[in-house]
């Protein structure tokens, strides 16, 4: 939704033509967030691969500064720490910042029955000034969709390849 892709600079809304997400990553020194560029052109496997390779250069102090500098939307991550949910702290001049969770196994009801069943919880942290509340929910009604019908962003994907 290009209407998250804001920033609240100098008192007005600044709109950012390419949408840059930053990927949260701890290192030893801090937290650093290289960027994922134009994200929306990109398929799943390019994304999942330079975030792959970002990290890799994060982690060994080979981050260029334009990998770095920049972004318009953050995502954390503590899942790997087993924290199920947790708020993050808006990385400004951004407006906005999703923080996922663990995995969890669940009780689920479907239909009366009580199955086992993977709960994603997530927490977004919004700038008002920047991001009204109901475009910001919105936006996580969205990443809620894809999260429950993951097998669409594939077919989606710009660099989906049928075997």
């Amino acid at each position: 939704n290009n209407n998250t892709n804001v920033s609240w600079i100098d008192g007005q809304i600044y709109q950012y033509s390419s949408i840059d997400i930053s990927i949260a990553v701890a290192l030893n020194e801090g937290l650093i967030t290289p960027i994922i560029k134009d994200a929306d052109k990109k398929g799943v496997l390019e994304i999942s691969k330079e975030i792959k390779n970002l990290i890799k250069k994060a982690n060994s102090n080979k981050l260029l500064p334009e990998e770095y500098t920049g972004g318009s939307i953050s995502v954390t991550n503590l899942g790997m720490y087993g924290i199920s949910n947790f708020s993050a702290i808006i990385n400004p001049p951004q407006s906005l910042i999703l923080a996922v969770g663990a995995i969890e196994e669940s009780p689920i009801v479907k239909k009366g029955k009580i199955t086992v069943g993977n709960i994603l919880k997530s927490t977004l942290s919004v700038d008002h000034r920047a991001l009204d509340g109901a475009v910001a929910a919105k936006l996580l009604n969205d990443f809620n969709h894809i999260i429950q019908n993951p097998f669409e962003i594939w077919l989606n994907s710009n660099d989906l390849e049928i075997i």
